[in-house]
């Protein structure tokens, strides 16, 4: 029985994991999950035109130029990733 709760268990932790990225995993660094978060922020004020206009008006800016600025910060949210050692 509980061999099967187990396996039930995996299974939906997987599905999970495939269904929502930023979910995380046991190799998942914390440079790699904050940029996650950064990327969904950005691309949820992106896509909702009212939180758009809202932030340049905000900003002073047009909103063709907030949603430019935006979109081009999801390249690289938190800056260049971390030098990874060599083992």
């Amino acid at each position: 029985m509980s061999s099967e709760l187990r396996y039930t268990a995996n299974t939906q932790l997987e599905h999970l994991h495939a269904r929502y990225t930023g979910t995380g995993h046991a190799d998942l660094t914390k440079y790699d999950w904050i940029t996650h978060q950064h990327r969904d922020t950005l691309s949820s004020i992106v896509g909702h035109s009212p939180l758009l206009s809202y932030l340049a008006i905000a900003d002073g800016q047009a909103i063709g130029r907030t949603k430019f600025e935006m979109t081009e910060r999801m390249l690289q949210p938190c800056g260049p990733p971390p030098k990874k050692d060599e083992d």
